[in-house]
Protein backbone atom coordinates (compact mmCIF):
# COMPACT_ATOMS: atom_id res chain seq x y z
CA UNK A 1 0.00 0.00 0.00
CA UNK A 2 1.59 3.60 -0.82
CA UNK A 3 1.08 6.59 1.19
CA UNK A 4 -1.96 8.01 -0.94
CA UNK A 5 -3.74 5.03 -0.43
CA UNK A 6 -2.96 5.23 3.70
CA UNK A 7 -3.81 9.13 3.88
CA UNK A 8 -7.14 8.26 1.74
CA UNK A 9 -8.15 5.54 4.48
CA UNK A 10 -7.51 7.49 7.52
CA UNK A 11 -9.13 10.21 5.77
CA UNK A 12 -12.24 8.36 5.32
CA UNK A 13 -12.55 7.93 9.04
CA UNK A 14 -11.62 11.62 9.54
CA UNK A 15 -14.42 12.81 7.29
CA UNK A 16 -16.81 10.27 9.16
CA UNK A 17 -16.03 11.82 12.86
CA UNK A 18 -16.36 15.36 11.49
CA UNK A 19 -19.61 14.48 9.78
CA UNK A 20 -21.09 13.53 13.40
CA UNK A 21 -19.74 16.04 15.35
CA UNK A 22 -20.67 19.55 13.11
CA UNK A 23 -23.75 18.82 10.97
CA UNK A 24 -24.14 20.55 7.53
CA UNK A 25 -26.32 22.91 8.36
CA UNK A 26 -24.16 24.15 10.87
CA UNK A 27 -21.42 24.75 8.38
CA UNK A 28 -23.84 26.01 6.10
CA UNK A 29 -24.18 28.76 8.91
CA UNK A 30 -21.22 29.99 9.04
CA UNK A 31 -20.46 33.44 8.69
CA UNK A 32 -18.38 32.96 6.06
CA UNK A 33 -20.25 30.74 3.83
CA UNK A 34 -21.95 33.74 3.14
CA UNK A 35 -18.71 35.42 1.91
CA UNK A 36 -18.13 36.38 -1.77
CA UNK A 37 -15.34 34.51 -3.02
CA UNK A 38 -12.16 35.49 -4.67
CA UNK A 39 -10.97 34.29 -8.08
CA UNK A 40 -7.77 32.55 -8.32
CA UNK A 41 -8.24 31.70 -12.08
CA UNK A 42 -8.95 35.66 -12.65
CA UNK A 43 -6.01 36.33 -10.64
CA UNK A 44 -3.57 33.95 -12.42
CA UNK A 45 -4.92 34.67 -15.98
CA UNK A 46 -4.22 38.75 -15.32
CA UNK A 47 -0.53 37.76 -13.32
CA UNK A 48 3.04 37.51 -14.68
CA UNK A 49 4.41 35.60 -12.09
CA UNK A 50 1.58 33.27 -11.31
CA UNK A 51 2.94 32.51 -7.68
CA UNK A 52 0.69 30.54 -5.63
CA UNK A 53 2.65 30.31 -2.13
CA UNK A 54 1.94 27.15 0.55
CA UNK A 55 1.47 27.48 4.04
CA UNK A 56 3.06 23.57 4.98
CA UNK A 57 4.49 22.89 8.35
CA UNK A 58 5.77 19.20 7.32
CA UNK A 59 5.33 16.27 4.64
CA UNK A 60 5.86 12.44 4.57
CA UNK A 61 8.40 12.85 2.22
CA UNK A 62 10.48 16.03 4.27
CA UNK A 63 9.32 15.21 7.54
CA UNK A 64 9.58 18.61 9.17
CA UNK A 65 9.76 22.10 7.17
CA UNK A 66 8.63 24.54 9.51
CA UNK A 67 7.16 24.58 12.64
CA UNK A 68 7.99 27.95 13.99
CA UNK A 69 5.59 30.02 11.80
CA UNK A 70 2.61 31.16 12.39
CA UNK A 71 -0.30 31.10 9.77
CA UNK A 72 -1.12 34.75 10.34
CA UNK A 73 2.53 35.93 9.82
CA UNK A 74 2.74 34.00 6.39
CA UNK A 75 -0.90 35.27 4.98
CA UNK A 76 0.35 38.95 5.96
CA UNK A 77 4.00 37.88 3.99
CA UNK A 78 2.39 36.47 1.16
CA UNK A 79 -0.39 39.21 0.43
CA UNK A 80 2.87 41.67 0.67
CA UNK A 81 4.81 39.85 -1.77
CA UNK A 82 1.77 40.04 -4.21
CA UNK A 83 1.68 36.28 -4.64
CA UNK A 84 -1.71 35.28 -6.47
CA UNK A 85 -3.19 32.76 -4.23
CA UNK A 86 -2.48 31.05 -1.12
CA UNK A 87 -2.43 27.42 -0.35
CA UNK A 88 -3.30 26.11 3.27
CA UNK A 89 -2.76 22.52 3.80
CA UNK A 90 -5.72 21.52 6.16
CA UNK A 91 -4.80 17.95 6.44
CA UNK A 92 -3.42 17.32 10.27
CA UNK A 93 -2.15 13.95 10.53
CA UNK A 94 0.19 13.96 7.49
CA UNK A 95 0.88 17.49 7.00
CA UNK A 96 0.53 19.25 10.50
CA UNK A 97 -2.09 21.66 9.64
CA UNK A 98 -5.88 22.34 10.47
CA UNK A 99 -9.30 24.12 9.27
CA UNK A 100 -8.03 26.03 11.74
CA UNK A 101 -4.71 27.61 9.76
CA UNK A 102 -7.59 28.65 7.17
CA UNK A 103 -9.50 30.45 9.09
CA UNK A 104 -6.43 32.21 10.60
CA UNK A 105 -5.19 32.87 7.02
CA UNK A 106 -9.01 33.92 5.93
CA UNK A 107 -8.77 36.58 8.78
CA UNK A 108 -5.18 38.13 8.04
CA UNK A 109 -5.45 38.03 4.12
CA UNK A 110 -7.70 39.10 0.96
CA UNK A 111 -5.77 36.18 -1.23
CA UNK A 112 -7.17 33.71 -2.64
CA UNK A 113 -7.20 31.02 -0.26
CA UNK A 114 -6.94 27.37 -1.83
CA UNK A 115 -7.73 24.51 0.97
CA UNK A 116 -5.34 21.83 0.23
CA UNK A 117 -6.63 18.87 1.37
CA UNK A 118 -7.40 15.42 0.20
CA UNK A 119 -11.00 15.34 -0.52
CA UNK A 120 -13.04 12.47 -0.71
CA UNK A 121 -16.68 13.53 0.26
CA UNK A 122 -19.13 16.49 -0.83
CA UNK A 123 -18.82 17.47 2.82
CA UNK A 124 -15.35 18.45 3.12
CA UNK A 125 -16.10 20.96 0.07
CA UNK A 126 -19.44 22.74 2.01
CA UNK A 127 -16.54 23.12 5.16
CA UNK A 128 -13.88 24.63 2.36
CA UNK A 129 -16.35 27.44 1.58
CA UNK A 130 -17.92 27.73 5.81
CA UNK A 131 -13.60 28.14 6.79
CA UNK A 132 -13.08 30.93 4.07
CA UNK A 133 -11.71 29.04 1.61
CA UNK A 134 -12.18 30.40 -2.63
CA UNK A 135 -10.75 27.12 -4.57
CA UNK A 136 -11.04 23.79 -3.37
CA UNK A 137 -8.11 20.68 -4.76
CA UNK A 138 -9.56 17.60 -6.17
CA UNK A 139 -6.88 14.45 -6.87
CA UNK A 140 -7.66 12.68 -9.97
CA UNK A 141 -5.40 10.02 -8.54
CA UNK A 142 -7.79 8.68 -5.65
CA UNK A 143 -11.15 10.04 -7.30
CA UNK A 144 -13.85 8.20 -10.11
CA UNK A 145 -14.83 10.53 -13.28
CA UNK A 146 -18.18 10.59 -11.45
CA UNK A 147 -16.89 11.95 -8.24
CA UNK A 148 -14.71 14.80 -9.83
CA UNK A 149 -18.20 15.61 -11.71
CA UNK A 150 -20.37 15.32 -8.72
CA UNK A 151 -17.03 17.46 -6.40
CA UNK A 152 -16.72 19.97 -9.18
CA UNK A 153 -20.03 21.02 -9.53
CA UNK A 154 -21.22 21.34 -6.21
CA UNK A 155 -18.05 23.64 -5.94
CA UNK A 156 -19.26 25.79 -8.96
CA UNK A 157 -22.21 26.09 -6.84
CA UNK A 158 -20.52 27.53 -4.06
CA UNK A 159 -18.61 30.06 -6.02
CA UNK A 160 -15.25 27.94 -5.14
CA UNK A 161 -12.45 27.70 -8.48
CA UNK A 162 -11.69 24.11 -8.78
CA UNK A 163 -8.06 22.72 -9.48
CA UNK A 164 -8.05 19.15 -10.35
CA UNK A 165 -4.16 17.34 -10.00
CA UNK A 166 -2.75 14.76 -12.36
CA UNK A 167 -0.04 12.93 -12.14
CA UNK A 168 -0.61 11.27 -16.18
CA UNK A 169 -2.33 11.15 -19.11
CA UNK A 170 -4.57 8.56 -17.65
CA UNK A 171 -6.05 10.75 -14.44
CA UNK A 172 -5.98 13.91 -17.33
CA UNK A 173 -8.36 12.09 -19.77
CA UNK A 174 -10.89 10.81 -16.56
CA UNK A 175 -11.12 14.31 -15.63
CA UNK A 176 -11.59 16.16 -17.78
CA UNK A 177 -14.82 18.64 -17.72
CA UNK A 178 -16.34 21.76 -17.90
CA UNK A 179 -16.63 22.08 -14.25
CA UNK A 180 -13.21 22.30 -13.45
CA UNK A 181 -11.04 25.91 -13.90
CA UNK A 182 -7.98 24.60 -13.65
CA UNK A 183 -5.58 21.61 -14.46
CA UNK A 184 -2.53 21.33 -12.20
CA UNK A 185 0.11 18.91 -12.99
CA UNK A 186 1.96 17.59 -10.13
CA UNK A 187 5.68 16.85 -10.56
CA UNK A 188 5.93 14.69 -7.46
CA UNK A 189 4.84 11.06 -8.07
CA UNK A 190 2.53 10.74 -5.07
CA UNK A 191 3.47 6.98 -5.16
CA UNK A 192 7.40 6.94 -5.09
CA UNK A 193 7.35 10.94 -3.89
CA UNK A 194 10.36 11.67 -6.69
CA UNK A 195 10.04 14.83 -8.35
CA UNK A 196 10.27 15.55 -12.38
CA UNK A 197 10.21 19.06 -14.05
CA UNK A 198 9.34 16.68 -17.35
CA UNK A 199 5.81 15.58 -16.08
CA UNK A 200 4.24 18.94 -16.42
CA UNK A 201 6.59 19.51 -19.78
CA UNK A 202 5.00 15.92 -20.96
CA UNK A 203 1.28 16.85 -20.18
CA UNK A 204 1.14 20.60 -21.21
CA UNK A 205 0.50 19.72 -24.47
CA UNK A 206 -2.63 17.52 -23.88
CA UNK A 207 -3.90 19.62 -21.64
CA UNK A 208 -6.87 21.82 -23.05
CA UNK A 209 -6.16 25.54 -23.49
CA UNK A 210 -10.05 25.65 -21.74
CA UNK A 211 -8.01 25.62 -18.60
CA UNK A 212 -5.49 27.12 -16.91
CA UNK A 213 -2.32 25.15 -16.07
CA UNK A 214 -1.10 24.77 -12.96
CA UNK A 215 2.62 23.18 -12.14
CA UNK A 216 2.74 21.81 -8.67
CA UNK A 217 5.73 20.63 -6.93
CA UNK A 218 9.56 20.66 -7.14
CA UNK A 219 9.41 24.16 -7.91
CA UNK A 220 12.57 25.96 -6.60
CA UNK A 221 14.22 28.60 -8.86
CA UNK A 222 12.63 30.94 -11.21
CA UNK A 223 14.66 29.74 -14.28
CA UNK A 224 12.20 26.41 -13.86
CA UNK A 225 9.27 28.72 -13.71
CA UNK A 226 10.58 30.57 -16.87
CA UNK A 227 10.81 27.28 -18.15
CA UNK A 228 7.56 25.97 -17.61
CA UNK A 229 6.04 29.62 -19.09
CA UNK A 230 7.22 28.10 -22.12
CA UNK A 231 5.12 25.37 -22.15
CA UNK A 232 1.52 27.70 -21.57
CA UNK A 233 1.77 27.13 -17.01
CA UNK A 234 0.07 30.17 -15.71
CA UNK A 235 0.10 28.83 -12.06
CA UNK A 236 3.17 27.55 -10.21
CA UNK A 237 2.16 26.16 -6.58
CA UNK A 238 5.26 26.51 -4.40
CA UNK A 239 5.80 25.10 -0.86
CA UNK A 240 8.52 24.25 0.54
CA UNK A 241 10.96 26.76 -1.09
CA UNK A 242 9.53 30.18 0.37
CA UNK A 243 8.21 27.74 3.74
CA UNK A 244 11.80 26.23 4.69
CA UNK A 245 13.45 30.13 5.38
CA UNK A 246 12.45 32.53 8.54
CA UNK A 247 10.26 34.72 6.44
CA UNK A 248 8.09 33.24 3.83
CA UNK A 249 6.64 36.22 2.83
CA UNK A 250 10.34 38.12 2.57
CA UNK A 251 11.63 35.27 0.10
CA UNK A 252 8.50 34.95 -2.02
CA UNK A 253 8.72 39.07 -2.53
CA UNK A 254 12.71 38.30 -3.22
CA UNK A 255 11.51 35.76 -5.34
CA UNK A 256 8.92 37.45 -7.74
CA UNK A 257 11.14 40.27 -7.89
CA UNK A 258 13.84 38.19 -9.41
CA UNK A 259 10.90 36.90 -11.67
CA UNK A 260 9.55 39.33 -12.99
CA UNK A 261 13.02 41.63 -13.13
Amino acid sequence: MNILDKIVIDKRKEVDLRKSLIPIHQLEASILFERKTNSLVQKLKASTSGIIAEHKRRSPSKSVINQSLNVQDVAIGYEEAAVCGMSVLTDGKYFGGSLDDLLLARASCNLPLLRKEFIIDTYQIIEAKAYGADVILLIGAILTREEIKQFSELAKSLSLDVLLEIHNEEELQKSIMPSLDMLGVNNRNLKTFEVSLETSKQLSQIIPNDFVKVSESGISSVEAIRALQAYGYKGFLIGENFMKTDNPGVSATEFINTLES
